[in-house]
């Protein structure tokens, strides 16, 4: 008895063996095409979200953020067919030369720069004489001090970097030469650095030899407040107050680390000028010779069988 309901029950299980297969395949697989988007859809979704909160996760956090930025100020060079003011980069070398000279170097600026762009060879040549360079060895194997020449770099307040540490408080004070472009926010941050200083905010301990300058990586720094109203006398008879110093000084500096910034700008223009006509003239030559290709006829013709 037992063996005949064993096989009675093993030939239903194998006539009911397709039914349930295929009910299996239904369920497991997506057939329907609406299925397959919705899985396409929610695999795309969890996979951009994915790489979303991975990159915010992934930026990092930089102390420079928690500084103070400068204010972005309308600049007259800024812009494709604006340029420096020379008269702006005059004044600001007289802020230089008769403030900033004092203890930052420019060793990258020859006086031949100037030639042309705000003096003449003869006022260049003059300028470059007033400084004393070191130069030799002579003859006997000893360094002497002759008058400057329009190929010498202006001259360093100190002989090396020892010196200059000593004379700062253990600061060296930067080259001025590419600090335009050295620096985060370019002459936004230098104008705002110059005119920033103020008093330390309560809480705030300097030590001695520092200042407080909100726009300072740290806020203290140890280059005292330099420009002041009528720190100077400009030749051209501008007013030299504390803004209009910082203004030229900054230009001067950014004509000193860009001296190619007029010309680019020129060029730049002159190339945008030849390269619109000759758009004009490919396109146009592209339509000649295409015209004959793309209007053409193309017509079968079947093997006549006689």
């Amino acid at each position: 008895m037992a063996a005949l309901v064993g096989r009675s029950t093993k030939q239903a299980l194998l006539r009911a063996k397709p039914a349930l297969s295929n009910q299996q395949a239904t369920f497991v697989t997506l057939k329907s095409k609406t299925s397959k988007r919705v899985a396409w859809l929610l695999g795309s979704l969890a996979i951009g979200g994915g790489t979303v909160v991975a990159g915010a996760l992934a930026q990092p956090t930089f102390a420079s953020d928690l500084v103070l930025h400068p204010p972005k100020f309308p600049w007259s060079h800024n812009g494709p067919l604006q340029t420096l003011d020379h008269a702006s980069i005059r004044r600001g070398y007289e802020v230089y030369k008769q403030v900033c000279a004092a203890c930052h170097s420019m060793q990258y600026v020859c006086y031949r720069n100037l030639v042309n762009v705000i003096m003449t060879e003869d006022e260049a040549k003059a300028e470059a004489e007033e400084a004393m360079v070191e130069d030799g060895p002579n003859d006997v194997g000893d360094m002497f001090e002759r008058p400057g020449k329009l190929s010498d770099h202006f001259p360093s307040p100190y002989k090396n970097e020892e010196q200059a540490r000593a004379a700062n408080n253990g600061a060296l004070p930067p080259d001025l030469s590419y600090i335009v472009q050295a620096r985060h926010g370019g002459e936004d941050y230098i104008f705002s650095l110059l005119t920033g200083y103020s008093d330390p905010p309560a809480g705030v301990k300097l030590m001695e030899g520092q200042h407080f300058n909100a726009y300072f990586p740290g806020g203290a720094i140890g280059m005292a407040q330099a420009l002041y109203n009528e720190i100077i006398e400009y030749s051209d008879g501008t007013p030299a107050t504390q803004s209009q110093l910082a203004k030229d000084v900054c230009v001067f500096l950014k004509w000193a680390g860009e001296p190619e910034h007029d010309s680019r700008k020129l060029y730049g223009m002159r190339a945008l000028i030849i390269l619109s006509f000759l758009l004009g003239v490919t396109y146009y030559m592209k339509r000649l010779k295409w015209s004959t290709v793309k209007t053409r006829k193309l017509a079968f013709k079947p093997p006549s069988y006689k």
